[in-house]
């Protein structure tokens, strides 16, 4: 698992290193950042053998803060270019 993480975390990096759009650059960045939020709310903090109601609230969460997060970014005016 700790290898999952390492390389979602290379992957991240590399993405936002190497892409030519950075607004495209930036949301793979923080998606990958919430599917590591959600591997390690499973495995490490044992959601994945929690009681249904208590993973359905933290999958709710993870779900609903990418994508508000994400929508924000996208309907927020872009930076002017100098």
């Amino acid at each position: 698992m700790w290898l999952v993480l390492v390389a979602a975390t290379l992957l991240s990096w590399e993405s936002a290193r190497s892409s030519g759009d950075y607004r495209l650059a930036s949301s793979a960045v923080l998606l990958i950042a919430f599917l590591k939020a959600r591997l390690i709310g499973l495995e490490f903090m044992e959601l994945r053998a929690a009681p249904l109601q208590l993973r359905l609230i933290f999958e709710g969460w993870a779900v609903i803060a990418c994508t508000g997060l994400l929508a924000l970014y996208w309907w927020s005016p872009s930076a002017p270019k100098a």
